[in-house]
């Protein structure tokens, strides 16, 4: 899988224009860089290096610093360079399709284009409008895959898509989802550590027992550490509970529709296949990764396990049992889509895999 991932186009601006506009999604980035960089001045030079007498405690906290920052960093990179999920070629419509989805006099022809397109090709099309229609993009003129969406700031459909997030430039989606709640994670440890490390220096420093002009990075360190770790212990709890029923944040407000009851009806918990199973298909089934930033999610993007079982989809929807499945037996290739659409391999390099 490409790991490497430009700015969202901006075709329909050109000259300055353009170029403002990709500068101006980079600031919020450049932001919490600079943050950071400034951080690791305040705490490295100015309180373990100039402040900290005891060469135990500096050698213990330094050490302990720089294995949260290179998590925290590792994981911010793969949340902003990892390339989105595009969807695969096979659901866009061929121009003989297209000519007649677009010519269809009715909503039932178009409908009934769509449908047949989705059975000749057997696509995955579970999720449905309140209607029962298959979810179609009109902009990039083609059939949407479950919990796929269009974002507007990249200017494509995004395999399972989150959110689009400012301070990552990105789209938080399938592809990148397990790096955007570590990042999440060990940005709120890393602030933590940083916090409490430093308080007994701030304690000096309100006793005026803590000399020199470096007490005030020191003081303001501790500050930005603590207002910057209740933004996202907040967040990161969100996400957690997100990752626990198998919802993105756009189902968590929009549940998605599926066949149940002999009717389309909405479900938030259409998704979830228990908790800890909802667990593995983000962060994967190798243990000793589930807490790398390193791509071990579970499934294609495509199509994904559900708990939901109609006996008029004959199948459609997949079961949630999964104590007798085979795992050993299941493939290790998953396929998502580049920006051409074509499909390209990704091992997943574990002994288990997405039963879909």
């Amino acid at each position: 899988m490409h790991m490497s991932r430009m700015a969202p186009s901006t075709s329909y601006l050109s000259g300055p224009c353009s170029l403002c506009l990709r500068v101006a999604k980079w600031l919020p980035v450049i932001f919490i860089v600079a943050i950071v960089v400034w951080s690791y001045y305040a705490y490295v030079i100015q309180l373990n290096i100039l402040t900290i007498e005891s060469i135990v405690k500096k050698t213990l906290y330094l050490l302990v610093y720089h294995v949260l920052l290179i998590l925290f960093a590792w994981s911010y990179w793969q949340t902003i360079f990892t390339e989105i999920g595009y969807v695969p070629k096979q659901f866009r419509l061929p121009p003989a399709e297209l000519e007649a989805y677009e010519c269809a006099p009715t909503e039932g022809d178009r409908r009934e284009v769509l449908e047949r397109f989705a059975a000749k090709h057997g696509l995955p099309v579970s999720n449905r409008t309140m209607t029962g229609d298959i979810r179609y993009c009109e902009k990039c003129c083609h059939i949407k895959p479950d919990r796929c969406h269009h974002c507007s700031v990249c200017g494509e459909c995004v395999l399972k898509m989150d959110h689009h997030c400012p301070w990552v430039n990105n789209c938080v989606s399938f592809t990148n989802y397990k790096f955007f709640v570590l990042f999440l994670a060990y940005a709120f440890i890393y602030c933590i550590f940083v916090a409490s490390t430093t308080l007994e220096y701030l304690i000096r420093f309100w006793r005026s027992d803590l000399q020199g002009a470096g007490k005030f990075h020191i003081l303001f360190v501790f500050f930005v550490s603590i207002m910057f770790a209740i933004s996202l212990v907040s967040l990161l709890g969100y996400h957690i509970f997100l990752i626990l029923r198998n919802r993105s944040t756009i189902e968590s407000f929009r549940a998605p529709i599926f066949y149940i009851n002999h009717s389309w009806s909405q479900d938030k918990e259409g998704f979830s296949l228990g908790a800890f199973n909802n667990f593995l298909e983000i962060f994967g089934d190798g243990r000793r990764r589930w807490f790398v930033p390193v791509f071990t999610s579970l499934g294609d993007g495509v199509s994904y396990p559900q708990r939901c079982i109609d006996e008029d989809m004959d199948g459609l929807l997949a079961s949630s049992d999964y104590s007798n499945t085979d795992w050993d037996n299941l493939g290790h290739h998953h396929f998502l889509a580049n920006r051409d659409g074509n499909l390209e391999e990704v091992i997943v390099e574990s002994t288990h895999t997405n039963p879909v």
